[in-house]
């Protein structure tokens, strides 16, 4: 294995990590696998232990699962750049392929699979797959200030989880477009999915909460995003190439822009269905409900309540509403930091009331006593970070985020365990969150 590239570049700030690679796929991902080594293999560690508190198996039945479904389907660009983070990580090819699907694999495959194995029990969903998973928006036209798309999001998960979504690459491939993107140590896509591309594209989403389709012969969410994101040059020719070959794996919203012509959109791909919207005027969020109808009723369980159940994802549905009358015309930069931290619960009708109901997640203070959260009382998940980019940015290859929870609020993992011990397993597993400051991030020059 050579020494790390002098072209390759890693920088931590405001803890954040910015990682600079480039030029063929194994050389840029050997380099990803040099500057990442620890936290690939720390990320791993916990993936391991959750994986297995989730669902009673070990990590290599996912490893396994992985190496028979994925490794085939992959060309040869994407697999060399996922063998180049293995060596550089020394770490095993199949267990960074792994890593990479553990969307794919956790709440897509394992859920299927299992209900197979024991059609007794029925279905039942991987806890990670419920409720809430990520708030945002995109806007342009006469939504914004001035015209140019704003875009937001930030990333709810269990802040175990989430303590691994601190990474900004900024990735040069030999062919097709740049990317700025937030991403995890060791995997080729964002996963956490805001991206802005040298093409113009701007590029998020939000989970689709309880779907439960999933085609094993198909190809995984985390290689079509990232094919599509590289190669893409419009909105259309990116939903056209994520589609192919899908796998109903990681369903999401995604909202698209395209600071060429100012057209945003928002896409929804299920196994069987799908759903597109687009406007050069006009405002789309995401709060993990599907919006299409034959999606949300059709390929997911359970799912129509929380379209209207204000207790549920109903609750941000109706904040994002309000704030898109509110903020008509004036939406810019700034504004949508204010937005994605937005601590309104509109089911108590409180201002400032961070909890499971708010546009910046805090399950963690939330003691459930309404229902609705999915997740039971004080429960270490929420909004893990804040992104923000305008067109302006975006063709400047830059977007400013925050690490930790958008609204800047603190998180004291050993404090939160002395207060709620029942959350003591996952002690070693889940990190301090101190408040940091809204940084920019551009693409090395």
């Amino acid at each position: 294995m050579s020494e790390p590239s002098t072209e390759a570049v890693r920088r931590d700030q405001a803890g954040w990590i910015f990682v600079h690679i480039e030029g063929e796929p194994y050389d840029r991902g050997e380099q990803h696998g040099q500057l990442l080594a620890d936290e690939i293999r720390n990320a791993i560690r916990t993936a391991r232990y959750l994986a297995k508190w989730d669902t009673g198996e070990e990590f290599d039945t996912f490893v396994n699962a992985a190496t028979s479904q994925f490794a085939s389907k992959l060309d040869t660009e994407f697999a060399d750049e996922i063998q180049g983070i293995a060596d550089g990580a020394k770490l095993p090819f199949a267990e960074v392929l792994a890593w990479n699907g553990y969307m794919d694999l956790l709440q897509s495959w394992w859920p299927t699979h299992a209900a197979q194995q024991q059609p007794q029990l029925g279905a039942k969903l991987w806890r990670g797959r419920r409720g809430h998973h990520c708030s945002a928006f995109i806007a342009t036209g006469n939504a914004t200030r001035d015209g140019r798309i704003v875009m937001a999001h930030n990333s709810w998960d269990r802040y175990a989880a989430g303590d691994a979504f601190n990474v900004v690459f900024d990735i040069v491939p030999e062919r097709g477009n740049r990317i700025l993107m937030q991403g995890l140590p060791g995997c080729i896509s964002s996963l956490t999915d805001f991206w802005v591309t040298a093409a113009g594209l701007m590029i998020t989403e939000t989970t689709i909460s309880n779907f439960a389709g999933y085609n094993a012969a198909g190809a995984p969410e985390f290689y079509r995003s990232r094919r599509a994101s590289q190669y893409a040059n419009s909105i259309q020719e990116w939903c056209d190439m994520f589609s192919l070959a899908n796998n109903g794996g990681y369903a999401n919203s995604w909202l698209l822009g395209d600071t060429k012509t100012g057209e945003i959109a928002r896409y929804e791909l299920g196994l069987h269905y799908s759903g597109f919207e687009t406007t050069k005027d006009g405002f789309y969020s995401g709060y993990n409900t599907a919006t299409d109808l034959k999606i949300r009723n059709q390929e997911c369980t359970g799912e129509g309540e929380d379209y209207t159940d204000v207790r549920k994802n109903g609750a941000r549905r109706l904040r994002f509403m309000q704030l898109e009358e509110m903020h008509r015309g004036r939406i810019d930069v700034e504004l949508a930091k204010q937005m994605i931290a937005d601590h309104h619960d509109v089911y108590l009708d409180r201002n400032d009331n961070p909890c499971s109901r708010t546009i910046c997640g805090h399950l963690e203070l939330d003691d459930a006593r309404f229902g609705g959260t999915d997740h039971g009382p004080f429960n270490p998940w929420g909004a893990n970070d804040g992104k923000v980019v305008d067109s302006e940015m975006a063709r400047e290859m830059a977007f400013t985020a925050r690490w930790g929870h958008p609204c800047g609020r603190p998180f004291d993992a050993q404090a939160f365990m002395k207060r709620h011990p029942q959350w003591n397993w996952l002690n070693g597993y889940m990190r301090d969150r101190p408040s940091w400051p809204w940084t920019r991030f551009d693409v090395l020059r």
